[in-house]
C-alpha cells in the first residue's frame, strides 16, 4: 500500500511541475492574445448568402441520389486546392441540387470601404441571382456585383450603407513562414467565428489558381470561411481565406488564402474597369524535372522550361525559343514553372522587363515588352484520331522508341512546317524510353537540343548519345509541346 501511495504522489509532484511551467507567466506571455484584435475587427467582417439557379445535370455523378446535397463521404478520392462550399465539393455549403432547384450558398467577406465596399471570393456570389450581406449589427442588405474574377476567384460587392467599419490593409508578402495568423469568418453559417494557426507556407500553385501565389495556414478554414478575412497579430488583413485541401470536404490542417496585395490590385482594377488586365508572356511552360535539369546542364531542378511559343506572343517577339529556361523575369527568381504565372500577371502591360534565359548552357539576358493577356492564350488544340496509313517504319532506334515520317496532314493540322521536323513514334520499347513517359502517337520533335526530321536523322542522333546521359526530348502529345528527360542506356 505505501508503495502505490509513493507511486501516486510522484505522478501527481509531475503533473503539478509540468501544470506549473505550462502554465507559468513567462509561459503564457509567449502566447498570443487576439481579444483585442477580434473586437476591433470583427464589425468589418460579413456574412454572405445567396440565391442561385443552378443547371441541370445531363448526367448525376455516380453515387448521387435525386435530392442528395453532398457526395457520399466514403471512398472519396482526394480534393487537392478545391475552392470549399462550392458545387460539387464533398460536403460543401449545400452542392447544388441536380434538378435545376435553387441553392444557397453561404460565405463571408470584409468591408474595404466605409462606403458600402466588401471584398470576397468569386466562388461565393457566382451564379446568385441574389445577394444578402448580413453585417454585425444584424441588418440583412441586398448587394451588387460591381465586379468579379474568376483567375483570382475575387468579387467586389457594393451594399447601400455609409460610415461602415473598415479593415486595415496589411502586406502578404511581409509574413513569415511559423508567424501566427487569425480568421474570422461564417463556418457553416456561424457568424463571426474565429480560428487560428500559423503560416504553414508561402508562394503555393493549386490547380484552379495560376495566378495565385496562396499562402498556406493551418488555421482551421470550413465550407462558409470563403472570403473572409486573414489577420496577422497587428490586426491587419494579409489574406482572403480561400481554398482547403480535403478528402471529406472538412478542415484537414491545410488551408489556402489569396494575398491582401493581389486581392487589392484586383479589386482596384475590378471597381475602375469592371475588369482585371494581366501581363501577358506567350509561352507554354513545364517544370525542369531532375533528370532534365541534368540535360540542360543545371546543378539542380529550378526555373520554367518552354516548351512553346505562342503565336505573336512577346516572348517569340523577343527572341525566347522553346528549350529556353526562365531563370528569372524582371529581376525576380524564377524557383519553378509554377512561380512564373503570378509574376507575369502582375507585370505592368506596356512595360518592358528582362527575361534571363538558360540556352546552350548559358545564361542569357532578353528584354521582353509585356503584352495584355488575351481571354485565351492557348493556341492548340487536342489532336484527332487519324488514321495513319500504311507508311515504312523506321528500325528500332538504341535508345529503344521507333519512328516513322510524319504525314503532311498531320503537319499541316499541328502547324509544322517541314524546317520544324518531327517524326511519329510508333513503338516505345526501351526501358528507358518507358520510364521517360514515350507513348506510341507522340511526334518527337527534337532530341538533346537537336532537330530531328527523319528517322535515319533520329537513328545517326541516338546512336551518338553518350552512354549514361540524360537528354532532353521535344515532343507533341495531343496538340501539347512538352519536354521528357531520357536516360541513354
Amino acid at each position: 500500500m505505501n508503495g502505490i501511495r509513493h507511486g501516486f504522489w510522484q505522478g501527481w509532484t509531475a503533473f503539478a511541475l509540468l501544470a506549473m511551467f505550462f502554465f507559468s507567466p513567462s509561459c503564457l506571455a509567449q502566447l498570443p492574445d487576439f481579444v483585442d484584435l477580434v473586437r476591433e475587427n470583427r464589425a468589418a467582417v460579413v456574412n454572405i448568402s445567396t440565391r442561385q439557379q443552378f443547371q441541370q445535370y445531363d448526367f448525376l455523378p455516380e453515387g448521387l441520389d435525386p435530392g442528395q446535397e453532398s457526395l457520399p463521404d466514403p471512398h472519396q478520392a482526394p480534393r487537392q486546392g478545391m475552392p470549399e462550399g462550392t458545387p460539387g465539393h464533398p460536403h460543401g455549403q449545400p452542392m447544388p441540387d441536380p434538378f435545376g432547384k435553387d441553392g444557397e450558398s453561404l460565405g463571408s467577406g470584409f468591408i474595404i470601404g466605409s462606403d458600402g465596399i466588401i471584398l470576397t471570393n468569386d466562388h461565393v456570389t457566382a451564379r446568385a441571382q441574389e445577394i444578402i450581406v448580413r453585417l454585425s449589427d444584424g441588418r440583412e442588405l441586398e448587394a451588387e456585383v460591381i465586379g468579379a474574377d474568376e483567375r483570382t476567384d475575387l468579387a467586389v460587392l457594393q451594399i447601400d450603407a455609409e460610415s461602415l467599419p473598415t479593415v486595415s490593409i496589411g502586406s502578404g508578402e511581409d509574413l513569415a513562414v511559423g508567424e501566427w495568423v487569425l480568421a474570422i469568418g461564417s463556418p457553416f453559417g456561424f457568424e463571426h467565428s474565429v480560428t487560428s494557426g500559423i503560416v504553414s507556407a508561402k508562394g503555393r500553385s493549386l490547380p484552379h489558381g495560376n495566378y495565385v501565389p496562396y499562402i498556406q495556414t493551418d488555421v482551421a478554414i470550413n465550407p462558409g470561411n470563403s472570403g473572409g478575412p486573414l489577420f496577422n497579430l497587428d490586426g491587419e488583413v494579409v489574406g482572403i481565406n480561400s481554398q482547403i485541401y480535403s478528402r471529406t470536404g472538412g478542415f484537414m490542417g491545410l488551408s489556402f488564402a489569396i494575398p491582401i496585395e493581389l486581392a487589392m490590385e484586383v479589386a482596384e482594377q475590378l471597381q475602375e474597369t469592371g475588369q482585371v488586365q494581366r501581363g501577358w508572356l506567350g509561352v507554354m511552360i513545364q517544370d525542369v524535372t531532375r533528370e532534365l535539369a541534368a540535360g540542360f546542364g543545371l546543378d539542380r531542378p529550378y526555373g520554367a522550361l518552354v516548351a512553346e511559343l505562342l503565336e505573336d506572343g512577346p516572348a517569340a517577339d523577343a527572341g525566347i525559343k522553346s528549350g529556353d529556361v526562365i531563370l528569372e523575369f524582371a529581376g525576380r527568381s524564377v524557383d519553378s514553372s509554377a512561380a512564373l504565372p503570378p509574376i507575369v500577371g502582375r507585370a505592368e502591360v506596356g512595360s518592358t522587363v528582362e527575361v534571363v534565359v538558360l540556352r546552350d548552357g548559358e545564361k542569357k539576358s532578353v528584354e521582353v515588352d509585356i503584352k495584355p493577356l488575351p481571354d485565351d492564350s492557348r493556341i492548340a488544340e487536342p489532336a484527332a484520331d487519324d488514321e495513319q496509313g500504311n507508311v515504312e517504319q523506321g528500325e528500332a532506334s538504341a535508345v529503344g522508341i521507333r519512328v516513322e515520317p510524319l504525314r503532311e496532314e498531320e503537319r499541316s493540322r499541328l502547324d509544322l512546317e517541314k524546317s520544324d521536323g518531327g517524326v511519329l513514334v510508333t513503338e516505345v520499347s526501351g526501358q528507358e524510353a518507358i520510364d521517360a513517359g514515350f507513348q506510341p502517337g507522340d511526334i518527337l520533335v527534337t532530341l538533346d537540343h537537336q532537330p530531328v526530321s527523319s528517322a535515319e536523322e533520329f537513328a545517326t542522333l541516338a546512336e551518338d548519345l553518350e552512354s549514361g546521359s540524360s537528354v532532353p526530348v521535344l515532343v507533341i502529345r495531343d496538340g501539347q509541346p512538352s519536354f521528357l528527360a531520357l536516360q541513354v542506356p
